[in-house]
């Protein structure tokens, strides 16, 4: 089984990952999913990745997808830098207990270093963490899956089938069921593609290849309209969310090259814009395999 991709960050910029239990003489770690949706029972053995894909290590790319020029560029990376990308974020007033409902207060607890939201009747500290959105980009025919938005935010927009993972579901499981509830399609994911982070409004997104198992889908209640684009059809002024440009961006670069790559990026989004405002980011410490 795949235990883990571990990600190590170092003052080289490098990652690595680390795999457990391959398949005898294949050189292949296998994720088996079974997972039942409603009615529809899914199981898929295809999530097979080769220990040579992942060997060695990451090569950081300076390459952004909008100039950055008060930022460092990638190739300087260094610890302090992994160090500072880590503790990013932003802090959100909360103004009641989730635990009990009284009022809090905001300081830094013992022991701490951030300033934190604490309960003043039951005294319990409330943390928020990042929410994990899992999706599918999913290729047939050379063309890609997409799905028309018939909800808010960002209504009428294109995207990729993906949303939050739940708990008691891997990534990939969570991949798969958006994928069912958003385009009727049953898919066999093929392997991880990128990793995008967006410190700003606390998401990280984690997108898969995935492959149809048949060539039937449609509508879901999330969707208005779900087609099969080529790439060069891609309507990529209708896209919804930034995440969504820069995975179709970096897939077509990873076409044209010849094969699709392992991508980790944070997106840091422009303070004060909307989800519809899509091309206000930077692709920041964008690392390839």
């Amino acid at each position: 089984m795949l235990k883990a991709i571990q990600i190590l960050g170092s003052s080289s910029g490098f990652l690595s990952y680390r795999f457990r239990k391959p398949q005898p003489n294949s050189g292949l770690s296998l994720i088996s999913i079974s997972k039942s949706i409603g009615t529809t029972s899914i199981k898929t053995d295809s999530l097979l990745l080769p220990a040579s894909h992942y060997k060695g290590c990451f090569r950081m790319s300076s390459t952004h997808s909008q100039s950055n020029a008060d930022g460092p560029s990638s190739s300087q990376l260094s610890s302090s830098s992994v160090a500072a990308i880590q503790s990013t974020g932003n802090i959100r007033k909360i103004n009641f207990c989730q635990f009990c409902g009284g009022s809090t207060k905001h300081e830094i607890p013992d022991g701490e270093e951030k300033v934190r939201a604490i309960c003043t009747l039951c005294g319990k500290i409330i943390y928020e963490n990042p929410k994990m959105v899992v999706g599918c980009l999913i290729e047939h025919d050379k063309k890609i899956l997409m799905c028309r938005r018939k909800i808010q935010p960002s209504y009428g927009l294109w995207t990729l089938p993906a949303g939050y993972m739940e708990i008691g579901e891997s990534a990939a499981e969570g991949a798969i069921r958006e994928t069912l509830e958003e385009a009727n399609a049953e898919v066999e994911v093929q392997s991880p593609f990128a990793q995008l982070d967006i410190p700003l409004i606390g998401q990280t997104y984690m997108i898969f290849l995935a492959k149809l198992k048949t060539p039937h889908f449609s509508p879901g209640p999330e969707s208005s309209e779900c087609r099969l684009y080529e790439l060069d059809d891609i309507p990529f002024d209708s896209l919804a969310f930034s995440s969504m440009l820069v995975t179709l961006k970096l897939y077509i670069e990873d076409i044209k090259v010849g094969r699709p790559k392992f991508h980790y990026g944070i997106i840091n989004k422009r303070p004060g814009t909307s989800p519809s405002e899509i091309h206000a980011y930077t692709l920041d410490y964008h690392m390839q395999s």
